[in-house]
């Protein structure tokens, strides 16, 4: 089990839940590596039956064929949802920020055709941005905003309090720090999301995150390891895969002792930036 819960998410919470009610549409920020680790169970509590759009960023670093069958997936959920629940519409899309226009055109037009009762009647829609640390919620406001609305940067928690943006059309957005749920029960989950970089680095050790992420490689993605470490062979473990890396990228220390934090950070960095290739870590659930 991960605990990583500081205190300022605490308070995000308790403000989110105090301001929902005033906001029309919830915008679920996830990862496309892995929608559903990133999926906050306190998110769908918050937003309850509000109509939601889910969007998944970084689907440039995401397999393209595994993010195609989450947007089905998450299609096919919203089908079967909104015979219970038809003012709770769930959408999903995936993007990337190369292209920003079309994001910041279709973002708007997409949460105002969920909710045609206020967009109809030419009043204001108003949106709410969820998710977990580091998914790129603040990127996104900034291109839908078309300006440096919301700081950015690569590590978790870099937005700690909330901020309302009027923009343009009828639509606004409150912007909200990245917030995780209190206990990570799914160690999968947990090592997911530090493998990805939504849970800082100090908060868990390299190597069991490393290797974790090594013996997903190995069983899914083993040609794109072979090919970015110039490698005769896939590697029979993930404890090899680790040695190797250390041997080939200068993490050999006094005495040829393989540097295991070294080889892990590589490995790590290698994933986060996408210089491995297109990686999904996990598939949608089979019904």
């Amino acid at each position: 089990m991960i605990q990583w819960y500081p205190g300022h998410m605490r308070k995000a919470v308790r403000l989110m839940e105090e301001s929902i009610a005033a906001h029309d549409i919830v915008i679920e920020v996830l990862d496309a590596r892995m929608p559903r680790a990133s999926e906050n169970p306190v998110v769908t509590q918050l937003r309850k039956h509000r109509a939601c759009v889910k969007v998944l960023t970084k689907s440039d670093l995401a397999d393209p064929k595994v993010t195609a069958q989450w947007i089905r997936y998450f299609e096919e959920h919203r089908s079967e949802r909104s015979k219970e629940h038809p003012e709770g519409h769930v959408a999903a899309i995936a993007i990337s920020t190369d292209k920003r226009q079309e994001i910041r055109k279709k973002i708007p037009e997409l949460c105002k055709k969920l909710v045609p009762h206020r967009s109809k009647a030419g009043r204001n829609v108003r949106a709410m941005v969820l998710g977990i640390p580091n998914v790129g919620k603040s990127t996104l406001i900034n291109v839908i905003a078309g300006r440096r609305a919301a700081n950015v940067g690569d590590k978790p928690a870099v937005t700690k309090s909330q901020q309302y943006l009027e923009l343009e059309d009828n639509f606004s957005l409150s912007d909200t720090p990245g917030i995780l749920w209190p206990r990570i029960d799914d160690e999968r989950h947990g090592l997911r999301l530090a493998f990805a970089g939504s849970i800082p680095d100090t908060a868990i050790e390299s190597e069991p995150v490393a290797l974790f992420g090594a013996k997903f490689l190995l069983d899914h993605y083993p040609q794109l390891v072979v090919a970015r470490y110039k490698l005769e062979s896939v590697p029979e473990s993930a404890d090899a895969l680790l040695d190797e890396i250390g041997r080939r990228r200068g993490g050999l220390r006094a005495g040829g002792v393989i540097d295991r934090d070294k080889a892990a950070d590589i490995l790590i960095h290698d994933f986060r930036s996408g210089a491995l290739g297109r990686i999904s870590l996990e598939l949608p659930p089979k019904k």
